[in-house]
């Protein structure tokens, strides 16, 4: 293109933009003139945005808190992205409102550059994050952010322009998160080794044993209620604090499965879980997972979304092995204990006490606020603990251990791409001076590989030992207090889990499994 042509592109552009804009103007819209203004208004500061993030967290089930979550996150990139380039860069003066009839303007004009739409980019950016990650949640909001982003016309605060701007903007910076944090459909985790299980029409052989106590009421009656429907001649117990600890119900379900040459199921949250794996270890069964928990994070890196993946795959016959994280404390006068497993995550530092500070609350004000107050909490009360790693003493805020590698954006990990990599994932805050102020710094410019205090490592084995008297440990969301010394390896491929592959569900993005051992 040449330079003289460009001046004259850019003066077409612009006077249909205010041919387009004038037209909005003049158009009667007696329906819009009791609506548009006020969407406009509640969508200030993304708090429209806010308020559906909230229902869907409540009220969507695992899929909705991601997709919530997501959506928000795309947003935030959004709004930093529009107000600290969008508008600095090009400065283009708001509308003249003489067109626009009074009915419609708002209350306050806002004063920055026209150009772009951060309403828009808001807009867009939160509906796309949410499609990325549930496309039915998605298409179903998409009216309401087309509703946001034309109310920016009509009200007369911006051109059509600077709202197709702050869209394209909005949907790229969805985009730009899904690139650092990878939607579920975008990295399916893959199925292997396979293992030999019995099909188990209808559910005959299986018990499942279900614990009211994870999560809400809803989240585990709606799966037990998909699971009768799935597979009718399945055992469903549900668990009661009378008949004694979980555990024990849990192996003598694991183990009148076995006789039954069943499997044993669960559903629950990721605690409930971790017990029916030590079960199903115990009485060499296999294992069904439902997801009727919160997070639900096995399941989910299992590629477990819905109570149908999981029923498919036990009437198939279809199911692979995962690796298990083991914690052995380490006794001086009577040798190893007897050990606990793990099938998420390993965690000794802030994150318990973090752990019992969201449980203590969130009864009362929710979880993700009580997960704010105790991040706050432990920031400006904790200290570091002094632990000794493999024979090295440390001072250290945090050590986290994940059974398999996982992906994550900076020091958060966020999921796993394989269940049975043989490793453990280890990774260390480490304690010193201005610490916590600088390794958030790094997190957020993502720089923490260069910083002394964060170090990663993906060993197979680790000794740590040393502990003070007042330690805890977390693992898959309990929190227990810490043996003086303990040893965290794997148990390879030890776990059987039943889980369809991609030929059992037509459309569905899990990868296909591969075949070993015999």
């Amino acid at each position: 293109m040449s330079d003289r042509a460009r001046p004259r592109i850019r003066s077409l552009l612009r006077a249909a933009d205010q041919s387009l804009f004038q037209s909005v103007a003049a158009r009667q819209w007696p329906a819009a003139e009791s609506v548009l203004p006020r969407l406009s208004r509640s969508a200030n500061h993304g708090l429209l945005w806010g308020v559906v993030a909230l229902g869907m967290w409540a009220l969507g089930g695992a899929r909705g808190r991601r997709a919530a979550v997501r959506g928000v996150t795309s947003l935030a990139m959004a709004s930093v992205t529009v107000n600290t380039i969008g508008k600095r860069s090009v400065g283009r003066a708001r509308p003249l409102l003489d067109s626009v009839p009074v009915v419609r303007h708002l209350p306050r004009q806002p004063f920055t550059s026209s150009f772009p739409s951060g309403h828009a980019a808001s807009a867009a950016a939160f509906v796309a994050g949410v499609a990325l990650e549930s496309p039915r949640l998605g298409t179903a909001l998409a009216p309401l952010a087309a509703s946001v982003a034309f109310s920016r016309v009509y009200t007369g605060v911006h051109y059509p322009g600077d709202v197709l701007a702050g869209a394209a903007l909005g949907v790229g910076a969805a985009y730009a998160v899904r690139g650092l944090v990878p939607s579920r459909s975008q990295m399916p985790p893959p199925a292997r080794p396979r293992a030999d299980v019995p099909a188990l029409p209808d559910g005959e052989g299986l018990i499942v044993v279900a614990n009211p106590s994870s999560g809400s009421q809803p989240q585990l009656a709606d799966p037990i209620r998909q699971l009768r429907a799935l597979l009718p001649r399945a055992e469903v117990v549900f668990y009661d604090e009378e008949a004694g600890p979980l555990s024990k119900v849990l192996a003598k379900a694991a183990r009148e499965a076995a006789r039954r040459g069943g499997a044993l199921g669960v559903c629950g949250g990721d605690g409930t879980v971790n017990a029916a794996a030590t079960a199903a270890l115990a009485a060499d069964v296999p294992l069904m997972v439902l997801p009727g928990g919160t997070f639900n994070h096995f399941a989910a890196d299992l590629g477990l979304d819905t109570v149908a993946d999981a029923c498919t795959a036990v009437v198939q016959g279809r199911a692979v092995r995962t690796d298990v994280g083991r914690i052995r404390p380490l006794r001086a006068a009577s040798g190893d204990a007897d050990p606990t497993y793990f099938l998420n995550t390993f965690s000794i530092g802030v994150y318990p006490e973090l752990v019992r500070l969201r449980e203590r609350w969130s009864p009362r004000i929710g979880g993700p606020p009580a997960t704010l107050l105790g991040v706050t909490r432990i920031l400006r009360q904790a200290g570091p603990i002094q632990v000794e790693v493999n024979g090295h003493r440390r001072s250290l805020w945090l050590l986290f251990a994940g059974n398999g590698v996982y992906r994550s954006v900076g020091v958060a990990p966020v999921r796993r791409h394989d269940l049975a990599d043989g490793m453990l994932d280890v990774r260390v805050a480490h304690a010193g001076r201005f610490a916590r102020t600088r390794l958030l710094a790094a997190a957020c410019v993502g720089r923490l590989a260069r910083t002394p205090f964060y170090a990663a490592a993906t060993p197979k084995r680790l000794v740590i030992s040393g502990l003070p008297e007042e330690a805890c440990i977390a693992y898959d969301g309990e929190v227990t207090d810490a043996p003086p010394a303990l040893v965290l390896d794997k148990l390879d491929e030890a776990l059987t889990v039943y889980r369809p592959t991609a030929d059992d569900l037509p459309g569905h993005s899990l990868a296909a499994p591969t075949e070993t051992g015999p």
